[in-house]
């Protein structure tokens, strides 16, 4: 996002970085052997799950078992949803529906769906006015809460929904006519008027307790399976003007330098709204895409070899600190150059990434430039092999968990048929979502009663079941003689993945060949059960 259109950074040079119910989802033919060994979480690795030293299986980095797979919805200035404010509640919903069976079309499993894009609300709160990119009007109530029906929508299809929070945007601009109750004109004093926009100031602690109240108050009402900050903390670099936040340094910054005491505020957000998360449903998960670049090699040894903007030192994000102290599920760097660009290469940043999260616990997925597939502005863009070689570099750092496509849009738009190659090279299988270190708890119960009923399966249902995974091994004599061996290496990576059926009264999956069929079940923080053969 930029400062005048909101859509993400673009190219780093070497001054500035900133330009301007319950259906399965069934998918391809079922692999043959694996072919190669895998260890690790990431999604190069599909590491079989809570094996013995014993049971080592092969895998192979072409089929992993778990990998996040996701796409922004973006709904400021209607960039993704919905398309115009003022639509009626019919066609918002036949729009939303629509990215959504194209995320499950290109194999998906995950939404980022912005539902604060500036101190507003795309749901029913008591806290912030409605978005005026529902109906064009700030606060204009637009007769329905979408929230619930976007969540729902999202389970039914498999897909895991994060709710993606600007924290410091307070207005779409300094001018905004802001409704009665806004936050910012009941509280004039915690904005600061930069460069023609509207922020709250982040080096106060009643905005960090405001933002920590409005994220809480999404979370314990409504079924979200994430929070998501994006990229936007102190504002971008734009004409030079001073932030205006002076007083509040004065009065708390406590000795600090002035830079320091910036990152330290929005290391304190990140913690708080963390911690509230956490406390409020501990399975949700809460998680930043920082901008691409933390620092450059030549203002810190251990930054990378880039000469882009350094969000460090520019809007004061220090995802490195985020990371060390564990108050982030995961982090999402917007990587949205392309290989070979001299100021910040994809291949150049991948491994910094991958060496940041290493033995942390946090979990690494990369945000990727769907958008820019096409331009003509660089070069490497216009080819449509770009952005799927970037999945194939990722599989050789296996803290990589999966990548984020930014956005709906182009999910729909498909420039040069770029997600086409890219199901065909890396998502021929469906993934499990990946799975968090501190989500690993008890296995549930594998499934009872699965039996094939002319090429039907059928199992009872189990108590918190989040869904199903269906395995089919072609041949079933082989499979079943698998089993009695080690049934845990039919299951170690995605080759004999076949469907992820959302949990219901009555769970099915039409079978579409024949073979040896195995069913699992997955818990809401994607915990596996053992295997269940189909009678």
């Amino acid at each position: 996002m930029t400062d005048r259109g909101y859509l993400r950074p673009l190219i780093a040079t070497t001054a500035v970085a900133l330009l301007t119910g319950g259906a399965a989802y069934t998918f391809g033919p079922v692999a043959g052997a694996a072919t190669g060994n895998g260890a690790g979480k990431g999604a190069g690795t599909a590491a079989p799950e809570r094996l013995s030293a014993a049971q080592s299986c092969a895998t192979s980095v072409r089929f992993p078992k778990r990998q996040l797979r996701g796409v922004w919805i973006a709904t400021v200035r209607n960039l993704d949803w919905p398309s115009r404010p003022g639509l009626s509640p019919h066609r918002q919903r036949a729009e939303y529906l629509k990215i959504l069976d194209n995320a499950v079309k290109r194999r998906l499993n995950a939404v980022f769906v912005q539902v604060r894009p500036a101190s507003d609300a795309l749901y029913r709160s008591s806290l912030e006015p409605w978005s005026q990119w529902l109906t064009g009007t700030a606060g204009k109530d637009p007769g329905w809460d979408p929230l619930p029906f976007l969540v729902d929508e999202a389970h039914k299809r498999g897909l895991e929904f994060h709710a993606w929070f600007n924290p410091y945007r307070a207005a779409e601009s300094a001018t905004s006519k802001l409704p009665p109750g806004h936050p910012a004109r009941v509280h004039p004093d915690w904005t600061v008027k930069h460069e023609g926009g509207l922020y709250y100031n982040p080096g106060l602690p009643q905005v960090r307790d405001w933002v920590t109240r409005v994220v809480t108050d999404v979370v314990r009402r409504y079924d979200v399976d994430g929070v998501h900050f994006d990229d936007y903390f102190y504002p971008y670099p734009g004409k030079g003007t001073r932030f205006a936040d002076h007083a509040a340094f004065k009065k708390y910054g406590d000795g600090m330098k002035q830079a320091d005491w910036r990152r330290d505020n929005v290391n304190k957000l990140v913690a708080q709204v963390s911690d509230a998360v956490h406390e409020a449903k501990p399975y949700v998960k809460f998680g930043i895409s920082p901008f691409g670049i933390w620092r450059n090699k030549k203002e810190d040894p251990s930054g990378s070899n880039t000469t882009g903007m350094s969000a460090y030192d520019s809007i004061y994000a220090d995802a490195k600190a985020w990371i060390k102290a564990r108050s982030v599920d995961y982090v999402m760097p917007q990587l949205y150059w392309p290989r070979g660009f001299s100021a910040a290469a994809y291949e150049v940043l991948v491994p910094w990434w991958a060496n940041a999260v290493k033995g942390t616990g946090v979990d690494l997925y990369i945000g990727q430039a769907l958008y820019r597939v096409g331009s003509t502005d660089t070069p490497a863009w216009k080819k449509a092999g770009e952005l799927p070689a970037h999945l194939t570099l990722n599989r050789k750092y296996p803290e990589v968990g999966g990548d984020v496509y930014f956005s709906a849009k182009y999910l729909i738009a498909n420039p040069l048929s770029v997600l086409d190659r890219i199901v065909a090279g890396h998502y021929s299988r469906p993934a499990l979502l990946p799975l968090p270190e501190r989500f690993k708890t008890k296995r549930p119960a594998p499934p009872q009663g699965v039996k094939n009923v002319n090429g039907r399966l059928e199992w009872r249902a189990q108590p918190d079941a989040r869904a199903y995974a269906v395995y089919r091994v072609p041949d079933r004599k082989a499979g079943k003689a698998a089993a009695a061996k080690n049934s845990a290496c039919l299951t170690a990576d995605a080759r004999n993945l076949v469907a992820i059926v959302p949990a219901s009264d009555s769970p099915s999956y039409a079978a579409g060949g024949s073979g040896a069929y195995y069913v699992t079940t997955l818990d809401r923080l994607t915990n596996e059960s053992p295997a269940t053969l189909a009678r």
